[in-house]
């Protein structure tokens, strides 16, 4: 773990940049070129291992906000991709071989599951699901040819949180590289290299971004794997563009800011959705009966912008609800300055097998919101108005009985 300079605040505006006095442009240029013109041969081979040499290798604009996010990881470097699918599968290929074996959390991403349950078997690799904060689990489910723990803290869409600390110290005692898709805590709320992880994963898409207008992906972590997944970058050819770097960086600027709003709000709404009567469950967890509110204390500032609930019905009255509302768009994703909401049966985990959902927890009757900065009193009564559809619903149900 490398040793931060500043408060989270600070670096996020200022972590990517050098603080000497200098005549020139405040926000970093987009140098929106593909490749890069050198004075000789010699040149040439000095400029082929830098962000001088061609875009798909590196790219100055993209080196600013690679330094930024490490800086606000505390990580040794950082690198970006063209998405945060491209981040894992890219990282995951270069850190494991056929015949290696991987441990997984059965509550990740459902294009990760896809990934590491259909594809990576193509190639000889295999991989074990289990339970979240299950460390005997864990460790029961490791072989000889275990190489990766893999991860996701807080989880989508239940956002339980894993035990970083102990995942580490497993980690430590066999011998394995852990991974985590960090998306949903952000450096602001969470830095895993702290408590021992190796590689920190981000759909940058998200939090990052903040405006719901790129698409990118971040791996940080410590300076051999970065170098390692760099190469296998440069062969995949899944970098960003600097255009989207340059966006990228004036999202992390404000993420701090953005991110201390979504903590404040997410959690006055998951109170104000604890105590409404057509509410059947609660997922935040920051919540003193969050089954993980003990382990989120302990490791994160806040939980952030996602709230998940379940309410009394079926399906159909989950869908009703979302549609009923006007401050939170229908839209997947989170993270942004807009609220959103969506269905995760419908969306995130459409591809998971129906059994394997239940085994996750993700109901039909699941309804995923990502909280915004808009005022929380708006929200609030947004949703107060959108549960109503439940109540006119029961109505009906009674006189038709």
């Amino acid at each position: 773990m490398k040793k931060h300079r500043f408060r989270q605040e600070t670096e996020a505006v200022r972590g990517g940049t050098g603080l000497a006095k200098k005549n020139g442009p405040l926000s970093t240029p987009i140098y929106q070129t593909s490749t890069f013109e050198v004075t000789d041969m010699q040149e040439q081979l000095r400029v082929t291992p830098t962000d001088s040499f061609y875009t798909r290798y590196g790219n100055p604009t993209n080196t600013v906000a690679e330094n930024a996010i490490a800086e606000l990881e505390g990580t040794d470097a950082a690198l970006l991709f063209s998405s945060g699918m491209a981040a894992i599968t890219t990282s995951i290929l270069a850190l494991v071989r056929a015949g290696d074996h991987i441990v997984a959390q059965r509550d990740i991403y459902g294009g990760v599951i896809k990934f590491l349950s259909q594809w990576l078997p193509k190639l000889g690799i295999e991989s074990t699901f289990v339970d979240t904060n299950d460390m005997e689990q864990h460790e029961r489910a490791l072989r000889p040819n275990t190489k990766l723990l893999h991860i996701e803290s807080p989880t989508n869409p239940n956002v339980r949180v894993v035990d970083l600390e102990k995942i580490a110290a497993l980690a430590r005692k066999h011998n394995l590289i852990t991974t985590i898709d960090s998306t949903f805590a952000t450096p602001v709320n969470c830095r895993p290299a702290e408590w021992g992880i190796d590689l920190v994963l981000h759909s940058g898409t998200k939090y990052f971004g903040g405006h719901s207008d790129l698409i990118c992906g971040i791996a940080a972590g410590r300076r051999d794997l970065i170098e390692q997944i760099h190469h296998t970058r440069t062969t995949l050819g899944c970098c960003i563009d600097p255009h989207a770097a340059f966006l990228l960086l004036r999202g992390i600027k404000t993420i701090a800011v953005r991110v201390e709003r979504q903590n404040q709000s997410a959690l006055q709404i998951a109170e104000f959705l604890r105590q409404h009567p057509r509410v059947t469950r609660v997922h935040y967890p920051m919540l003193k009966d969050h089954p993980d509110y003990a382990i989120a204390k302990k490791q994160m500032k806040g939980a952030g912008c996602v709230v998940s609930f379940e309410v009394e019905g079926s399906g159909a009255d989950a869908c009703r609800v979302a549609e009923a509302l006007h401050l939170f768009t229908l839209a997947p994703s989170l993270g942004g300055v807009d609220s959103l909401v969506t269905i995760p049966v419908l969306t995130s985990h459409y591809m998971i097998d129906p059994d394997l959902r239940k085994k996750m927890g993700v109901t039909e009757q699941m309804i995923r919101l990502s909280v915004g900065i808009e005022h929380v009193d708006d929200l609030i009564a947004d949703l107060d108005q959108g549960l109503t559809v439940l109540t006119g619903a029961r109505k009906q149900a009674v006189l038709a009985d």
